[in-house]
């Protein structure tokens, strides 16, 4: 089924491609947190064309501890710049990625 533009995709299993954008947003996660997380390890994900995209990532950070974190990347003619937009904390693995 075709994402429609604005929606979110179904949740999918993180990819290398996901993993390196959470490599490369971990420091500003670990500021908004308040914490440094030994594990920082993409597990699932969401998507969501805009004028760019929202990744909405499920992210183990040790123990049964998770993250959901909302990076938005920009457009190709814009860099394809990555920034943290917001992370939503004590999450556990059922839980289930929402918007926000």
């Amino acid at each position: 089924m075709p994402m429609l533009r604005g929606g979110t995709s179904e949740a999918k299993p993180a990819t290398a491609e996901v993993q390196a954008i959470c490599d490369e947003v971990k420091v500003q996660a670990e500021e908004k947190a308040g914490e440094k997380f030994q594990v920082f390890t993409a597990k699932e994900f969401k998507s969501q064309v805009v004028a760019g995209t929202n990744y909405f990532i499920k992210v183990h950070v040790g123990g049964e501890d998770y993250l959901h974190i909302r990076v938005y990347e920009t457009l190709p003619h814009a860099g394809s710049k990555l920034s943290l937009h917001s992370i939503q904390t004590s999450k556990a693995q059922h839980d289930e990625i929402v918007y926000f």
